[in-house]
């Protein structure tokens, strides 16, 4: 990696603002939406989970081979929920998108007190 690839990835928003805790949420320096996904790292050969790292932007495994049966090959999971036990193992990647939005208008028209109409428009 060069020196100048370290200052150009420095530039970047690393959204450290936004809760883990939290699946979604805007964050307050970009302004972007951010969803936070877990990753969890299993061996290909026999699925014991790993520890996960992010490496260049890639989801791989802290050690080189499997622990339980000396595997090189890794497969990345993802985890909509992350519980207790497997937060040890995850990794957490921090994604920006594009929010979710339904346009439509709506209007409200009063023509007497107990007479109320919606008119929708699509």
């Amino acid at each position: 990696m060069s020196l100048l690839n370290f200052f150009q990835h420095k530039k970047e928003c690393q959204h450290k603002k936004v809760s883990p805790q939290d699946e979604c949420a805007y964050c307050p320096d970009c302004g972007k939406l951010i969803e936070n996904r877990w990753y969890l790292v299993r061996c290909e050969c026999c699925g014991i989970k790993l520890k996960a790292i992010l490496k260049d932007g890639e989801i791989t495994a802290e050690e080189k081979f499997c622990h339980n049966c000396g595997g090189k090959h890794f497969v990345a999971e993802y985890i909509p929920k992350i519980n207790c036990i497997d937060i040890n193992y995850a990794v957490l990647v921090k994604t920006a998108v594009e929010p979710y939005t339904d346009v439509y208008t709506q209007s409200w028209t009063n023509v007497n007190q107990y007479d109320t109409k919606l008119l929708t428009q699509t």
